[in-house]
């Protein structure tokens, strides 16, 4: 979700470019080896049928699962993959489905009267917890952002017990609303501005629910996408036997209701720009809230699907490259009455791209002297749950897994002269990109929406976690003989129409998918050289992920 860009200019381009060269790469490899086996037909026709109403929009424990890990080994076999896993194609991965039947409303209770607040239309709220959980007069704390970061000198828990209450907190980082670039990182959003990261810390702070007051443009989508998750089911990895804290209720509330909140309480949204200021303290709203949600549980188990093509000279050095094969399957109706999550972009497009970045390694005159490894994983949508549960039982270590180069929606309209990089300034990988786009003549661009935390929201997350450089990106905005216009043009109409909804449909009629096959080259570019070269790509100086990799 981006309107805007920053080019790298073509000059600075290959400055950077020759910087990082020589890079002890010995092969005497093309540079176009491989890339004539990246093909827009097959790829679209995967896509195709990744996305048909058949597949019941891929969500993990359904049909919709079985038929898409069974569609992607055989394609991952077809195209001359070992299986990834011993003798196997899949990873399980141990999860709960829970099913949550909330009250249509929920109560509160002030000093100046009492009301009612409508659930769907004023809130959204789910649980983590296995069994029926409640509200019963529940102490409201406006608690600002819910963050405790003790390397910003930032407490919003600084004196005050919430225990056994619910914390009202804003989505984003303090330096978000208050424009202020010396708190936190300023615009740029850290993982404290994201909501799960918020419903963790109310949890370690002994809360009994979370409520995250939305806003579009703190949050980079409309409430419309949060509502999705009314009355519905949530995946989560498998809690037995762990021991973990969640609050009982957690959620968004939008704007208006929130509002309805802080007047009944006797404050206005002065007190939400408090919130900004070093040294905001928590203010208990003297409200108190009810309502319940029954919780159905089902223990199962979902697949990561997993293929590798093993290294000539150095095997146990992997390459992994990653897309979510999951979507949201079938949900709430569209106006046409649509209730298909086909997730044909989102993200049946990378999935398909895993299989010819396979096809084109496997095309190469020599075998890449490095593993690399095809990993598709499950129940990105849920929360990025495949690649944690890969992430926390790695098939191969983090030590040696060189870098991860994850997929997540492609491009499936016609070439751009840009490819935009999330995370600026991460890792290595970010130079490897910058090499291969000059030499295909594209420039690479970055985000100018950071307070969205993209870098934060797709499975590359996980690996960064445990200190494996990893490049994320997405495609580019200026079309070639359209213009940038053009291209946000085609953004808007995604995010507006499509993402998250049932019209992610295939489009024969306007995917030419000339844009993805011309990232798939950069992609393929990227990891052909790491495969080829005995280098180890590391973290940037001021990446939070740094100190993790040189531990190891």
């Amino acid at each position: 979700m981006r309107s805007y860009f920053v080019p790298l200019s073509l000059a600075a381009a290959t400055i950077l470019a020759a910087s990082c060269g020589d890079n002890n790469n010995k092969t005497t490899l093309k540079d176009d080896a491989g890339l004539t086996a990246l093909r827009a037909d097959s790829l679209a026709k995967n896509i195709q049928v990744l996305a048909s109403d058949s597949f019941l929009g891929r969500k993990p424990f359904t049909m919709g699962e079985d038929l898409t890990i069974d569609f992607l080994q055989k394609k991952f076999a077809a195209v001359g993959l070992e299986p990834g896993n011993g003798s196997s194609y899949l990873q399980d991965v141990p999860m709960v489905n829970i099913t949550t039947v909330a009250a249509p409303d929920m109560a509160v209770t002030t000093p100046k009267g009492n009301f009612k607040l409508k659930g769907l239309e004023d809130y959204v709220i789910w649980t983590n917890k296995t069994e029926n959980v409640s509200l019963d007069k529940s102490d409201l704390v406006f608690a600002g952002y819910g963050v405790v970061a003790p390397e910003y000198n930032w407490n919003d828990y600084a004196g005050i017990d919430v225990k056994g209450k619910v914390v009202l907190v804003l989505v984003n980082d303090p330096g978000y609303n208050s424009g202020d670039s010396t708190l936190f990182k300023g615009k740029t959003m850290t993982y404290y501005g994201r909501w799960t990261y918020k419903f963790e810390e109310a949890a370690r702070q002994g809360a009994r629910g979370c409520l995250i007051i939305h806003s579009t443009e703190a949050a980079s989508y409309p409430f419309a996408v949060v509502q999705n998750n009314w009355n519905g089911s949530r995946l989560r990895l498998d809690p037995r036997g762990k021991n973990e804290k969640h609050a009982d209720v957690i959620g968004w509330i939008s704007g208006p209701a929130a509002n309805k909140l802080l007047t009944a309480a006797g404050y206005d949204s002065t007190l939400l720009a408090k919130a900004d200021q070093k040294g905001f303290k928590a203010v208990p709203l003297n409200e108190q809230l009810s309502t319940g949600i029954q919780v159905k549980a089902e223990y199962n188990k979902s697949h990561n699907v997993i293929g590798k093509i093993t290294g000539s000279k150095r095997p146990d050095e992997v390459i992994i490259y990653t897309a979510h094969w999951d979507h949201l399957g079938v949900g709430k109706a569209d106006e046409k009455g649509d209730s298909i999550y086909n997730g044909a972009m989102d993200n049946a497009s990378a999935t398909a791209g895993l299989i010819e970045i396979a096809r084109a390694f496997k095309s190469l005159p020599e075998a890449p002297e490095r593993t690399i490894i095809l990993l598709a994983v499950t129940a990105e949508e849920q929360g990025l749950l495949g690649s944690e549960y890969y992430a926390q039982n790695p098939i191969y270590p983090a030590d040696k897994t060189v870098a991860n180069i994850n997929m997540d929606v492609l491009n499936p309209f016609g070439k751009t002269s840009d490819i935009i990089v999330v995370g600026r300034g991460q890792s290595d990988l970010e130079d490897y990109l910058l090499e291969a786009a000059t030499k295909a003549g594209r420039t690479i661009s970055f985000e100018t929406h950071p307070e969205a935390g993209y870098y934060y929201r797709s499975d590359h997350f996980n690996f960064a976690k445990v200190g494996i450089p990893a490049l994320y990106t997405e495609r580019g905005i200026d079309v070639v003989g359209k213009g940038k216009e053009y291209g946000e043009q085609l953004d808007k109409e995604y995010n507006d129409n499509r993402y998250h909804r049932p019209a992610d449909e295939f489009d024969a009629s306007t995917w030419t998918m000339e844009g993805a096959i011309e990232d798939l080259k950069l992609m393929f570019q990227v990891g052909k050289k790491l495969a080829f070269e005995e280098k180890m790509p590391g973290w940037k100086n001021g990446s939070e992920f740094k100190a993790i990799r040189e531990k190891k």
